[in-house]
């Protein structure tokens, strides 16, 4: 049975990226796609002092600067280092499927005409107790909130993939975004390439909005429509309503999609369970976020816009980065054009040879490694060489970190070296040794 799907978004507020992004996931075809950004980002220097000095150094301002400091916020695996490389158009933040394997907050700077977007990538929210139990650094629990200070926009990052804390908001993020009510959020949804049912993400944006966005209801509406004569239709409705004070005074502006995308992923099951059936965000009233409310709470009311991508593929990554660059205020740069992030070369180095170890090493191995670079310099050839000893608390952890022939170690040190070839865009010649710490 072939089936279609159409999109309908009516908004009273004003329409943004958000709506492009819908339709985009839904796999309608997009009437004016969003030009790349920032393809060709600079690299870090290889040199800690070069680099330590452009950081520094006095940024070269434009006529008229705009900045936009941006904190990435969510909880562990979300996704935030991922999605903070795709904007910034090079991998300089370490990507793990392991929890934590960001631990400390690093910037990230793009710079695109007269205007800079500054990102702050910092650790997953976590509690006190779980802390404690991956051994974690005390920074691990400051850094997100000291990043929120700073920030003109929280993005929060939920994984739509993990159906266990998808609905809701952690207590955590709540209580993050509580405190610090008077910066602008928006909602993010990452990973919906792994959704096979996207009308699940209807739902979600109901949950995890308390639906409500930018101050206006929402209405969502899932209707289906079957005869034997024509394919399933399905007509998915995000609406937005003003108050019923101010509903007369203001005017929708509109974006339809009437389209359709043969090959629905829709099943038999969900068309005839969702067969005439409606979700309708009542009207509700903003109440004071009190601190106290946040355990019986689910989402958060104050979002002023909802995104929805796949970081890991860059599906829908530029439409987010083209709004975030609209959403810049004027304001003196803080980094050099040619500055993209704030780390220096051996912080980089340390990271993406831990990110390689988190990958392929088990359980809680990884989080024992000690790093020590017993080498930095440049080869006769303009090569960087650099050689890293990987100290371990035990012999086993040793035989497991080498591998059978020393396949393992090898390969860690392959992925590694190319991947901080793409970051300094030079020759690397990686060596890592193993030992056990005496």
């Amino acid at each position: 049975m072939q089936r279609g799907m159409a999109v309908l978004l009516e908004s009273c507020a004003r329409c943004s990226g958000s709506g492009s992004a819908l339709g985009h996931i839904l796999g309608l075809p997009s009437e004016r796609p969003t030009p790349a950004l920032g393809r060709h980002p600079p690299p870090v220097a290889t040199s800690r002092e070069k680099q330590a000095r452009m950081v520094r150094g006095r940024p070269d301002q434009p006529a008229e600067p705009k900045v936009l400091r941006i904190a990435i916020i969510g909880a562990p695996n979300a996704g935030k280092s991922t999605l903070s490389n795709q904007l910034l158009g090079r991998k300089v933040f370490p990507v793990s499927k392991k929890v934590h394997t960001t631990r400390c907050k690093a910037r990230g700077v793009i710079t695109h005409e007269d205007t800079q977007l500054i990102i702050l990538d910092t650790p997953g929210l976590t509690s006190p107790m779980k802390a404690k139990r991956h051994k974690l650094e005390a920074a691990m629990l400051t850094d997100p909130w000291d990043s929120m200070k700073h920030a003109d926009l929280v993005l929060v990052l939920v994984d739509v993939s993990d159906h266990w804390t998808r609905n809701s908001l952690s207590l955590e993020v709540l209580k993050c975004l509580s405190q610090f009510l008077h910066i602008p959020s928006v909602l993010v949804l990452n990973k919906v390439d792994l959704l096979k049912k996207k009308i699940i993400l209807l739902g979600l944006i109901n949950e995890l909005t308390e639906g409500i966005v930018n101050g206006k209801k929402l209405k969502v509406r899932s209707e289906f429509e079957y005869n034997s004569s024509s394919p399933a239709k399905t007509v998915l409705k995000v609406t937005q309503t003003p108050p019923p004070e101010s509903r007369a005074r203001e005017s929708p502006c509109q974006l339809e999609t009437d389209k359709a995308q043969e090959g629905s992923s829709l099943d038999n099951s969900s068309d005839v369970k969702a067969s005439e059936s409606s979700l309708d965000t009542e009207a509700r009233e903003q109440k004071p976020y009190k601190y106290g409310d946040q355990k019986n709470r689910k989402g958060w009311p104050h979002f002023q816009d909802i995104f929805m991508l796949a970081a890991l593929n860059g599906e829908e990554v530029d439409t987010l980065k083209q709004y975030l660059l609209m959403q810049a205020k004027p304001g003196p740069w803080e980094f050099h054009s040619r500055v993209l992030t704030s780390q220096s070369p051996h912080e980089i180095c340390d990271n993406i040879i831990r990110e390689k170890i988190l990958e392929y090493l088990p359980l809680e191995v990884p989080y024992g490694v000690t790093q020590v670079t017993e080498l930095w310099e440049e080869g006769p050839s303009g090569e960087l060489i650099i050689v890293q000893n990987l100290v371990v608390p035990r012999k086993s952890h040793k035989l497991m970190l080498i591998g059978r022939r020393g396949a393992l170690i090898s390969r860690i040190a392959q992925e590694a070296g190319q991947d901080l070839m793409n970051i300094f865009l030079c020759d690397i010649r990686l060596k890592l040794k193993v030992e056990v710490k005496s």
